[in-house]
């Protein structure tokens, strides 16, 4: 993505979300995001592994388009990769929500609020304390499955003062 300019810039950044509001699908929902200088997070949904697939390649192309659009410009935009990682447990797809939702933290944004205007946070029914924006017309679709929805919540909603930790595989490599 050299060459390009932030993708939380007010040219680029209204795009992505677009993007991410027409790649919603029965079969493919993005949940939530959150958009970094030069990456995207995700937490997405799909009905099966080819679904996911389609999905996602669907989504890059959508990105890209949308980027190039809004950038004047032609060209190559995402790498050709991404990291997928199936969520199994409630305590996994809690650990995904804030990582994904606080990810600014992490890359030391600076932003006038406690939750991060360039992610889903707005639309997340899972804030503590905090009502969420309608779904209708949103850039995230609501969760279907119980561990998305539901199970989850065992482990406490989510409080704009967290702050993303390392991923539980890369703790237990350390230690």
């Amino acid at each position: 993505m050299s060459g390009l300019p932030s993708l939380r810039s007010m040219e680029v950044f209204p795009a992505v979300v677009a993007a991410l509001r027409a790649a919603q699908g029965a079969a493919f929902r993005v949940l939530q995001f959150s958009v970094q200088d030069n990456h995207v997070h995700l937490l997405v949904e799909a009905n099966d592994s080819a679904a996911l697939r389609k999905g996602a390649r669907s989504l890059g192309v959508r990105l890209a388009r949308a980027i190039n659009r809004a950038c004047g410009r032609k060209g190559r935009v995402l790498d050709d990769r991404y990291h997928t990682r199936t969520l199994r447990t409630p305590r996994e797809v809690r650990f995904a929500l804030a990582y994904v939702l606080f990810n600014f933290k992490k890359h030391q944004v600076r932003v006038p609020t406690r939750l991060d205007p360039c992610s889903s946070a707005p639309w997340c029914d899972g804030l503590r304390d905090r009502r969420p924006a309608p779904l209708e017309g949103a850039p995230v679709a609501a969760a279907h499955t119980w561990l998305a929805r539901v199970g989850w919540r065992r482990h406490g909603l989510l409080s704009p003062d967290e702050a993303p930790a390392r991923s539980p595989a890369r703790r237990e490599r350390r230690d």
